[in-house]
């Protein structure tokens, strides 16, 4: 049986990789994996390569190489890397590169991974929250958002993929953390509200059941979270998991735009729009993510399977 091609865009990164282990592990499904990367010799290529991947060199900003590297495949999984450049242009340049690159090659389906536009619901003349670069609440949702519409426009048979809040990000500086009296303080900017997040090889196996649907979903927008938890709850969780009272802290949103690293504003903007933009959550409904992910991890099960990098806290 021919396998139809799936050409992966950050094969090696989380959700790209999450999309091309899905496939390789289904080894009697219909598709087969294209990885495209900048570095054909990392480690995270060569692994792909020896489950059997096709791997194949390939910059998103070069669509020339992007075409070819398209060519006879069926459809691709393109994703951008904000925090790479950090501007919101350069990442509706890159789209644009492979909306063209998509159409040139004729591909049958795309699933294009973008974002909530924040401006839908909190428009740039509301106060409540800063505008930042002249036009965007929150630069890397709206430039994704905005891009979605060179999809449109070229006429490529897109799936719209929202994604979320990554569980993997408390595996690093947002990780719980030991006050001085010794015990660990969850501290996110989320007050009391709900946090839509998931697992990022979830969102890689929920992009393949899309896939999987053949062009069903083509044209339209899926939402996708594994579980939402506010923080309390998420304290609570991980509490249960390393054996110790884990306790939730709400950040200020202006104490997170206030830190001095490159992109804390839009940080800090982002988590006051999942903290009070009800919409957001609303519009991820996780029995249709389940349907396309049966796998679909809720955080408790997450948290047994990374119970051991929490252990150097």
């Amino acid at each position: 049986m021919d396998k139809k091609v799936i050409a992966v865009v950050g094969a090696t990164g989380a959700q790209g990789g999450g999309l091309a282990r899905a496939i390789l592990a289904d080894a009697g499904g219909a598709f087969a994996v294209r990885a495209l990367t900048r570095n054909p010799a990392s480690d995270k290529a060569r692994e792909l390569a020896a489950q059997g991947a096709e791997v194949v060199e390939a910059d998103i900003r070069n669509e020339a190489r992007l075409t070819e590297a398209f060519d006879g495949a069926y459809g691709a999984y393109l994703v951008t890397n904000t925090w790479e450049h950090m501007s919101p242009e350069q990442e509706k340049q890159d789209a644009a590169t492979m909306a063209r690159a998509a159409k040139n090659a004729g591909l049958r389906h795309v699933i294009w991974s973008t974002l909530d536009d924040t401006r839908t619901h909190i428009p740039l003349d509301d106060e409540c929250m800063p505008t930042l670069m002249g036009k965007y609440k929150v630069p890397h949702f709206d430039a994704k958002a905005e891009a979605d519409r060179f999809f449109i426009d070229a006429g490529v048979p897109t799936t719209f993929l929202r994604t979320t809040f990554y569980w993997e990000s408390l595996l690093g500086p947002m990780a719980p953390k030991r006050g001085e009296d010794g015990r660990l303080v969850l501290a996110l900017p989320m007050a009391d509200s709900k946090l839509a997040g998931i697992a990022s090889d979830d969102i890689g196996k929920t992009a393949y059941g899309i896939f999987k649907r053949g062009g069903e979903l083509a044209g339209r927008t899926v939402s996708i979270a594994g579980e939402h938890l506010t923080g309390a709850e998420m304290a609570a969780h991980l509490g249960k998991a390393l054996g110790e009272e884990v306790a939730y802290v709400p950040v200020p949103f202006d104490a997170i735009r206030a830190q001095p690293w490159p992109g804390a504003a839009d940080l800090g903007n982002m988590f006051q729009f999942y903290a009070e933009v009800p919409q957001f959550v609303a519009a991820r409904d996780l029995d249709i993510v389940r349907g396309l992910n049966p796998e679909l991890q809720d955080f408790e099960r997450w948290l047994a399977a990374h119970k051991t990098a929490f252990s150097g806290i």
